[in-house]
């Protein structure tokens, strides 16, 4: 038996000390290689807070993430930091791209930041995600020189430069227009399609949702429905 990319077991999360706030209630979320899954529900329902455990950028309060092949509760933060590096991309809504940087310089960042000191390998890596991404004549451009979608563009290159199995994406289209989100999503299902890239994006967008091959709907902490693309609920058989 294949095991899973994701597997989050009875996840709960909780804020505050006196006066405590459940943002995740014991959710249990199973995520396969290759998906390209939407993360849905309403502001305040937990989404981003399941991304950040995810990623590994908060600890739950109880319950487990595994991640490939990783009980991530027995880590320490230096083996956080390792198996973050190389298991997992993120894209943000505001791509946080340093402005005094080149497009290439941003795209080498996670690697330098990591590794210590930039090299030749990071380089052409860094180099070859721009070209994916259709940037190979913009890579040596200021990020304040280039278009809202051509910046989040250079974020989808800085996110998939180490070839991460899964890819995190918090609203990677809200602060674009419609043609640029459109671009922006389109690129990242090509990455799904052609390097199997696994994906969980949460958005508030139904048009981005319902193109994607399953949502997963988070409503107080809770998932409330998980559904595939046909309309079938996950774990059921297909007619």
């Amino acid at each position: 038996m294949v095991e899973p990319l994701l597997r989050v077991e009875r996840v709960a999360k909780t804020y505050g000390e006196h006066v405590q706030t459940c943002a995740l209630a014991g959710v249990d979320l199973v995520v396969e290689k290759g998906e390209f899954a939407a993360l849905t529900g309403p502001s305040g329902s937990g989404k981003s807070t399941l991304l950040n455990v995810v990623g590994l950028l908060d600890r739950p309060t109880s319950g487990r993430i595994l991640l490939a092949g990783n009980d991530t509760s027995g880590l320490d933060e230096r083996g956080l930091t390792e198996l973050r590096a190389h298991t997992l991309g993120f894209i943000f809504q505001f791509h946080y791209l340093l402005p005094a940087f080149t497009a290439l310089e941003n795209v080498m960042l996670p690697a330098w930041g990591y590794e210590g000191f930039p090299s030749r390998a990071m380089r052409a890596q860094a180099e070859e995600s721009l070209r994916a991404v259709g940037l190979a004549d913009r890579m040596h451009f200021k990020t304040t020189d280039l278009s809202g979608g051509q910046q989040q563009r250079v974020a989808i290159a800085r996110a998939l430069s180490r070839r991460p199995p899964l890819v995190l994406a918090d609203e990677p289209t809200g602060n674009l227009d419609t043609e640029s989100a459109n671009g922006v999503f389109e690129l990242m299902q090509k990455f799904n399609r052609d390097n199997g890239t696994t994906f969980l994006v949460v958005t508030h967008d139904e048009r981005i949702a319902t193109r994607c091959d399953r949502a997963i709907d988070l409503v107080d902490g809770h998932i409330r429905t998980d559904v595939r693309k046909g309309g079938m609920p996950r774990g059921l058989p297909q007619p």
